[in-house]
């Protein structure tokens, strides 16, 4: 029905959102991806949540005042000017070892989610597209992986291997990590496979893996990001805690291995709450950052879900 005579119809509230967001995006010159990002308020703090963890693990070395491995300084001293956080019972500096550690977390988390990701993603789009013996097949491997428990699996696989260090760790991580994306995947396939688009790429004779890489897979690009960022997460707080159960390489200057150290020196109980609070404050926020961010992804593919 139309507006009275000299009243102006107001557009819808969905309809006003999205013009509001691409203005947005045309004014300040960015993706409109990145607007809609931007626009929802709580993926806008997980941004500079990241962003901030980002910069001090580029600039490590401009950041933290002393080398993270050195010894050479007194044992267990208190916070002081020289020594914002003090130092370890083995004479490092903590403070430098939490702004190195950021880059560790996050070469775990960005190469550990990329391998968990793409893993996922190729059997998720096989099984799901593939019916009969092929689908059967995967379905049946995605299925064990899920049976099988993660956590002791991780921590026998990281406990007898021969050699240690973060290769290993990020090697375990993208074994024992994929399955569940899989599964989501294959479902989300299932249902686009159905669709008159990929039944008209069918009769038009294109090839299987065009229909599946160029048809299927733009159309859930959301689903693969916020994959990807649980991925991540889920990377990032495993190499922690096997750090921190001592199944990494302790050499290494990582967040888990500061909480391996920490405990092994019983921080608490000589009042160094800070060697193990601040890694552990650390880990939980950058976690939360990617959480944060993931509220922004469904809102690129749910306008529903977008904010003002």
């Amino acid at each position: 029905m139309s507006a009275p005579l000299g009243q102006v119809q107001k557009p819808t509230e969905t309809a006003t959102e999205m013009e509001s967001e691409v203005a947005t995006a045309r004014r300040s010159r960015l993706p409109n991806w990145f607007a809609i990002l931007w626009a929802n308020r709580k993926s806008r703090l997980g941004l500079v949540l990241l962003a901030v963890f980002v910069l001090v693990a580029v600039f490590a070395p401009l950041i933290a005042p002393h080398d993270p491995k050195s010894t050479g300084f007194e044992q267990s001293l208190p916070p002081s000017a020289d020594h914002l956080m003090g130092t370890t019972a083995s004479g490092q500096d903590i403070w430098s070892q939490l702004v190195h550690g950021a880059r560790t977390s996050l070469i775990v988390g960005v190469v550990a989610g990329l391998l968990v990701t793409l893993i996922a993603l190729l059997v998720g789009l096989v099984a799901g597209y593939m019916q009969g013996w092929v689908d059967e097949v995967l379905s049946f491997l995605i299925n064990l992986a899920l049976v099988v428990p993660v956590l002791p699996l991780m921590i026998t696989l990281a406990a007898y291997s021969p050699v240690r260090g973060l290769g290993l760790i990020i090697l375990v991580i993208s074994i024992t990590g994929w399955a569940w994306g899989a599964r989501v995947k294959r479902a989300q396939i299932l249902t686009l496979r159905a669709r008159d688009y990929i039944t008209a790429a069918r009769f038009a004779g294109e090839s299987t893996i065009r229909i599946v890489f160029a048809e299927i897979m733009p159309n859930m690009m959301s689903l693969v990001v916020a994959g990807f960022l649980g991925a991540a997460g889920g990377a990032i707080g495993a190499e922690a805690g096997l750090e921190f159960l001592g199944l990494g390489d302790p050499t290494t200057i990582s967040w888990g291995t500061m909480l391996y150290w920490a405990n092994n020196n019983g921080a608490m109980l000589t009042g160094q709450w800070l060697w193990l609070g601040a890694p552990g404050l650390a880990i939980a926020l950058l976690l939360t950052s990617l959480t944060l961010i993931n509220f922004g992804v469904d809102a690129l593919s749910n306008p529903h879900l977008r904010e003002r």
